[in-house]
């Protein structure tokens, strides 16, 4: 299985702990936290009026590689991140229960 996405103009805020992304007017998000050397994707939120064109997981995407790279553990505590990576095995080596 692949996970090329579309490509967004995704934003860092590593101080909020969030990623973003604005569309057509509406803003989309991630939002995580920092414990004990692991990411808690908390939220993945993503407005009706521009769903369904791969943002959410554009963002968990974001947020993996970022953790990766930081040598982060990953907890997706949101469903939507949780079932990202249960469909994308090549981030099970980050996850954390």
């Amino acid at each position: 299985m692949t996970d090329d996405l579309p490509a967004f103009d995704l934003h860092h805020d590593a101080a909020s702990r969030r990623f973003s992304t604005r569309l057509e007017g509406h803003e989309a998000e991630l939002v995580y936290s920092l414990r004990d050397g692991r990411m808690i994707i908390e939220h993945t939120g993503v407005p009706e009026a521009i769903g369904g064109r791969g943002i959410a997981a554009a963002l968990v995407k974001a947020a993996l590689h970022h953790a990766r790279t930081q040598g982060w553990r990953v907890v997706p505590a949101c469903s939507y991140s949780a079932a990202y990576v249960q469909r994308h095995p090549q981030y099970a080596d980050l996850v954390d229960a």
